[in-house]
């Protein structure tokens, strides 16, 4: 089971960057936009690292105060039953 949460974690949360760094793509293009709701759940189930590396790195999102806050507050949801399921 721990190989699988291990190999969960790595792909949610490269697919959550990948998403995050498209989404910025297309704000620059003015092209049709992901929606915040997206991208709330990709960070919900697991991915909330790697939508905060994409934040930071792209510098996305970083003025809306509802991914400011709950995108740290999802990691530490998501550090806690990371850490639940691989003890």
């Amino acid at each position: 089971m721990k190989i699988g949460v291990l190999l969960w974690f790595a792909v949610i949360n490269i697919i959550a960057y990948i998403v995050m760094s498209d989404d910025k793509k297309r704000a620059k293009q003015r092209k049709e936009r992901i929606p915040e709701r997206t991208l709330f759940l990709l960070a919900a189930i697991g991915g909330a690292l790697g939508v905060l590396v994409a934040m930071n790195r792209k510098r996305h999102k970083t003025k809306h105060t509802s991914f400011v806050i709950g995108v740290p507050l999802l990691l530490l949801l998501n550090a806690v039953l990371y850490g639940y399921f691989l003890t």
